[in-house]
């Protein structure tokens, strides 16, 4: 049994922070639990010499990364710098120096994930990234062993807790979008640059990895069709709620046919749903398999300590490795070859919302354009006008994305139309 485990931290951002704090603070509760004492050795941090709010012994502060690849005390290295590079290089050079990584790094997984495991496993090491998807809500551990006995066949999930927080209050206060970010921003919520939120590209990020655990076929990130949430505005939560919807930013795949399909997208989702009522800065994955069904997952999904939560349970799984003195590797076998399906040939409902002059004829033509296209009108509802522009609100039956994408740009450029305010799909 190893008496002391050696941990060095890449990174003392945030969840760096949170991270050194509870290493140092919960010292004696984490020995208990592995067996052996987890001794923090190195922080690699730009600046060693920086005055720092977290009391961490001076001497353990590093800047630069030979010093932590070079100690034969360190055993466990763990990353939260983010982003590709240094930290691909840093993981890289951990990995072939026999050295086990935990990361939380999603755009890393994301984009590498399956070169990184197998590199992992070629040196007889482990790399665990509990708290690259949904932060401190487990969900990468009970996909690969809880549900090992099942098939998983779809995802439906609320990955990103900015873009949520943002759509919750636009829905519960009928608030301006840029009002709404401007809190979140105040708040600590959504970065100075908050375009990886709202984008939905972090969302695509952790949808992409659970997606090619889940299926056990590689999806990149670039595989996920992503839309954000910018065109959202409080009138379409308005119309959305008379019809009795929210909507939700929804990270959604699906194996069907031996393909995938993946995408992130604003969605109206009925009131009844389980996802609709996920609300704040909260997290929620909705698994659905072949022998349970649906679970749902729900948590904080980001913050200094709910990330560290995720880090150090990946850490103390691998010590208590370790300390046992028997490693055990983690068979996240990856087929590299996966068949994609393009949004094109999705079908659902959806939600349309254009605003025409008030003249007789307006509604027929955009029907006979719907109609020419396959697409079948639900219900139709022609808001009050206003200075002569009638607000139009049309919900379809299903319909093929390329179908609707087609009449959409027909219906802008008739004379009567002007303009499409939005278009959101529906949640089957």
């Amino acid at each position: 049994m190893a008496e002391d485990i050696g941990v060095s931290l890449l990174g003392l951002g945030v969840v760096g922070s949170g991270i050194a704090e509870q290493l140092i603070a919960k010292e004696h509760t984490y020995q208990q639990q592995v067996g052996s004492k987890l001794v923090l050795n190195h922080v690699l941090v730009k600046d060693k010499d920086k005055n720092r709010e977290i009391e961490i012994p001076q001497q353990l502060f590093v800047d630069s990364f030979d010093e932590i690849i070079n100690d034969d005390k360190t055993s466990i290295v763990i990353e939260v710098i983010g982003g590709e590079e240094p930290a691909k290089s840093f993981i890289v050079a951990a990995l072939n120096n026999k050295k086990h990584v935990v990361t939380a790094n999603k755009e890393l997984i994301a984009k590498h994930g399956p070169e990184l495991i197998s590199l992992a496993k070629k040196n007889n090491v482990r790399l665990l990234f509990e708290a690259s998807v949904a932060g401190g809500t487990p969900i990468i551990a009970p996909v690969l062993r809880d549900f090992s006995a099942n098939n998983i066949t779809s995802i439906k999930a609320i990955l990103n807790g900015t873009t949520n927080y943002i759509l919750s209050r636009m829905s519960t206060e009928n608030a301006d979008y840029f009002e709404v970010l401007k809190d979140a921003q105040k708040l600590g919520y959504a970065e100075s640059d908050p375009t990886n939120d709202v984008e939905g590209i972090d969302a695509a990020y952790k949808l992409a990895i659970l997606s090619s655990l889940s299926y056990k076929s590689f999806v990149k990130d670039s595989d996920v069709y992503c839309e954000g949430i910018t065109s959202i505005s409080a009138k379409d939560f308005q119309i959305a709620k008379e019809l009795g919807y929210e909507i939700k930013l929804i990270a959604f795949s699906e194996l069907k046919d031996n393909q995938i399909s993946a995408r992130v997208h604003p969605t109206l989702i009925s009131k009844n749903e389980m996802l609709a009522n996920v609300h704040g800065v909260l997290n929620s994955v909705q698994i659905e398999t072949d022998l349970i069904g649906n679970v749902l997952f729900h948590g904080a999904g980001a913050g200094s300590f709910p990330t560290a939560s995720a880090v150090l349970a990946d850490v103390i799984d691998i010590s208590r490795n370790i300390s046992s003195g028997f490693v055990y590797l983690d068979h996240m076998n990856i087929d590299l070859n996966s068949s994609i399906g393009d949004i094109s040939n999705l079908s659902t409902k959806y939600y349309i919302r254009v605003s025409a002059n008030d003249e007789p004829g307006v509604l027929s033509r955009i029907s006979t354009i719907l109609a020419d296209h396959q697409i079948s009108i639900a219900s139709f509802i022609q808001k009050s006008s206003h200075e002569g522009i009638a607000e139009l609100v049309i919900m379809t039956h299903e319909a093929l994305e390329r179908s609707v994408q087609e009449a959409l740009n027909q219906i802008k450029n008739l004379s009567a139309v002007k303009a499409i305010e939005n278009s959101i799909r529906v949640m089957n």
